[in-house]
């Protein structure tokens, strides 16, 4: 991932030379203005796909409707999209074109209260546990003029990291309903020592675009300013991040100094591994199971007291030669060896496909059986081992692709996680800025249900209020060690909820805006 790649419009990964554009530019572009995004967002982990049919007759449908249900309420177009009756047309604008998948009424389309009834604010604690902003790279910075969000805090300045950094706390805390979030790592590694072999702070320390120091600082800072824990952060070094060129194993020494430094300075809540990636340069990526590698690092860290590992798998077509790494099939030796440590596994393994636009390849998806690839092999590891119980599924991006692809496939995915691991043991994560404000996915979550018909043939079950609280947040809580009997009752009086009440007081509004990429052709 290169710092800087949104001045390019290409993304250097893609081996077609396919030109990428920022969602949110090629809707400008195209005059439309949706609270969901109307087709899949690359997260720069994958290739964007095309749009589909069904999602460019659900932009228009969308559209059609907004232009009627706001000229009925006199209410501008931008305004009346970006309100509650916005996202409920854009959900009842979807069941018209797929089919009734997502609980919505015409109701809630034209009446505010009628929402607010159905919906109510805090009906959920909402616990995301995969959110990112970037390191000099602005997003959404057209939009950034509401006063309460640049006047945070004293320390945040008119630097594009501070400005990237306002609009995550606008985009997840402000625009969503989202309680608590866990800022989560993008693979890099931090330089030690200057040539002078004096330690190195801060910035001068490097590590990409969202280094563990990054993640360390904007924590302390926005969980300073609420007067409250709201943030948790990971920290990104990992087995092959300092490597002995020489002997061609991991430079233990080095390592262990940068975990003892995230674990101990960083106040680091988890560790997030990219398996594939090897910004160490050691030629390869490396096994989670892998005994000579991973743990000695895991041994290390139950030492350091930290006991969640929080693990990429699945998409991976940034990695030509490592994305095999992502595959999760050494998690099973690795949990089973560790049954002290949580693993967290990342967008439950799901390998986005193909590049045509449905994902209609059984290679990648049997209609079948319900069954994606890799995923898949994830569902087999708990059947191996139904006593297992320190693997959860956490389902950032793949519930969402999945939710704007076809709602079928998302209930087939969450059917699945719960069939095999139990509600308590699937994750929330939204794997936000890249799709946006996360408001459209939880409203999605809210609003989604099994059907009758999939519940019947595959063994799904119906999820109750109780299994959506578990996965919007409990299940997160209880593997971070998050106090519910306390936090819930601080989170209305804190300083970051005054500052939301400010920022919708002033007429505050969410922008829309997905800022992860498409095709520039779609």
């Amino acid at each position: 991932v290169v710092a800087d790649v949104r001045a390019f419009n290409f993304n250097p990964i893609n081996p077609k030379n396919i030109m990428w554009i920022p969602k949110n530019e090629r809707d400008e572009k195209r005059g439309v203005d949706s609270p969901i995004p109307t087709q899949v967002v690359s997260n720069e982990e994958f290739i964007p796909r095309p749009q589909t049919e069904d999602q460019r007759k659900w932009e228009i449908v969308m559209g059609e409707m907004a232009e009627e249900k706001s000229k009925a309420l006199g209410m501008d177009r931008r305004d009346f999209m970006r309100s509650s009756m916005g996202m409920a047309t854009a959900f009842l604008a979807a069941n018209q074109v797929y089919g009734n998948y997502w609980q919505v009424d015409e109701k809630e389309t034209l009446e505010k209260a009628a929402g607010e009834e159905k919906w109510p604010k805090g009906d959920y604690f909402i616990f995301d546990v995969q959110t990112h902003f970037t390191n000099n790279v602005p997003l959404g910075m057209r939009a950034m003029t509401n006063s309460i969000v640049k006047g945070l805090g004293a320390k945040l300045d008119n630097k594009v990291e501070s400005y990237s950094f306002n609009n995550f706390v606008k985009e997840i805390f402000f625009d969503s309903d989202t309680t608590m979030a866990v800022i989560s790592g993008i693979p890099g590694k931090e330089f030690q020592r200057g040539r002078d072999g004096k330690e190195l702070e801060g910035p001068k320390r490097g590590g990409g675009i969202l280094p563990s120091w990054l993640m360390s600082q904007s924590k302390k800072q926005l969980n300073d300013i609420s007067g409250s824990k709201r943030v948790l952060c990971q920290g990104n070094c990992a087995p092959n991040h300092y490597w002995d060129q020489k002997n061609k194993k991991p430079n233990f020494q080095e390592l262990f100094e940068q975990m003892e430094r995230e674990v101990k300075q960083y106040g680091i809540d988890s560790w997030k591994w990219y398996c594939h990636m090897d910004p160490g340069r050691s030629g390869s990526g490396f096994r989670m199971d892998d005994e000579k590698m991973a743990y000695p690092f895991y041994e290390k860290s139950k030492k350091l007291g930290l006991k969640v590992f929080s693990c990429h798998k699945g998409f991976a077509s940034q990695s030509r030669k490592l994305g095999h790494f992502t595959h999760p099939g050494d998690v099973e030796k690795a949990a089973k060896d560790h049954p002290d440590l949580s693993f967290v596994v990342y967008h439950s393994a799901l390998k986005h496909g193909p590049g045509e636009a449905g994902f209609r390849d059984p290679k990648f998806f049997d209609p079948k059986t319900g069954d994606f690839i890799w995923h898949n092999e994830l569902m087999k590891i708990k059947q191996r081992n139904p006593k297992m119980n320190n693997v959860y599924c956490e389902i950032g991006t793949s519930f969402g692709l999945l939710a704007v692809l076809h709602p079928l496939m998302a209930q087939h995915l969450i059917g699945k996680n719960v069939k095999y691991y139990g509600a308590d043991h699937v994750i929330w994560g939204t794997d936000c800025l890249w799709w946006g404000s996360p408001q459209w996915v939880i409203e999605a979550f809210k609003r989604f249900q099994i059907d009758d018909e999939l519940c019947e043939k595959f063994g799904y079950k119906k999820l109750t209020k109780d299994d959506k609280a578990k996965i919007f947040g409990l299940n997160a809580a209880k593997v971070y060690g998050v106090d519910l009997k306390k936090k819930p009752k601080q989170f209305p009086k804190d300083t970051l909820s005054k500052l939301k009440t400010a920022y919708l007081d002033e007429g505050g509004q969410r922008e829309n805006a997905a800022h992860g990429w498409v095709r520039a052709e779609a």
